[in-house]
């Protein structure tokens, strides 16, 4: 998985983007979701390109993804989280509960479709009975789409270092393209957030334009569908200790 040597580059990549004169943030929940398609032999991720505009990773390629709102706590649901994922998800936070895990899960799922129009979940069951009001959650209701955390997989976390302008404290989620229920168009393009989106293999997305953070996660996904992709599976959790990153297993 992640070695020494990658975990030194990117303590040099992300030395480069602090600002010494910012203040010391207290990261911000958020949560992230790799799609990710196994039909064929060589799995394929979706990425998705950010605005030139954006202040925030301006044109670089990434997975959907954001901080809880406050709807994410109250949407109404199918299936639960894994055992294991939620252990996982209480470790190392202060005050754990299974509603933030349940809003981490739920952020990512909302925030993949306000970015790409894609609704992971399932339509088995009906409309939802709740959608918080003037959401996108409603959204899902007027389709008939139940979000499902049963598919989810947590897979990773990452804490973005001091002294930057914007702090996160990212939970990565994966699930399999086959939990794509319903798609949205018109939300892709030139003057929206992500500009681009693409399925691309593992070894294509990291020759892309990548956040340092990112580059590491699909070298973690990659060993982790080559173990058997099984929620049993540890989970790094990136951070840093006296200025450097290290990995723990969650």
């Amino acid at each position: 998985m992640t070695d020494i040597e990658t975990l030194a580059k990117m303590d040099r990549l992300v030395s480069a983007e602090i600002n010494p004169k910012a203040p010391v943030l207290r990261p911000v929940d958020a949560a992230t979701l790799i799609i990710i398609d196994r039909k064929s032999k060589t799995p394929k991720v979706l990425m998705g390109k950010r605005h030139a505009g954006l202040k925030f990773m301006p044109g670089k390629f990434v997975f959907p993804g954001g901080r809880i709102e406050a709807g994410d706590r109250s949407m109404t649901v199918t299936g639960a989280l894994h055992p294991r994922a939620e252990q996982a998800l209480m470790a190392r936070v202060t005050r754990p509960s299974s509603q933030r895990c349940r809003a981490l899960a739920l952020a990512a799922i909302r925030e993949t479709f306000e970015e790409t129009g894609l609704m992971l979940g399932t339509k088995d069951y009906g409309s939802p009975e709740r959608a918080p009001a003037g959401t996108a959650w409603t959204a899902f209701q007027e389709r008939g789409v139940h979000p499902d955390l049963e598919e989810l997989h947590f897979i990773g976390r990452a804490i973005t270092p001091p002294k930057r302008v914007r702090r996160f404290d990212t939970r990565f989620f994966a699930v399999d393209r086959t939990g794509i229920a319903h798609e949205v168009g018109g939300v892709i393009g030139p003057e929206a957030e992500l500009v681009e989106l693409a399925w691309v293999t593992i070894d294509q997305a990291k020759a892309l334009d990548l956040p340092p953070i990112t580059t590491v996660i699909l070298g973690e996904l990659e060993a982790r569908i080559a173990a058997g992709f099984a929620h049993r599976l540890p989970v790094p959790f990136f951070h840093q200790q006296r200025g450097r990153f290290v990995r723990e297993l969650l």
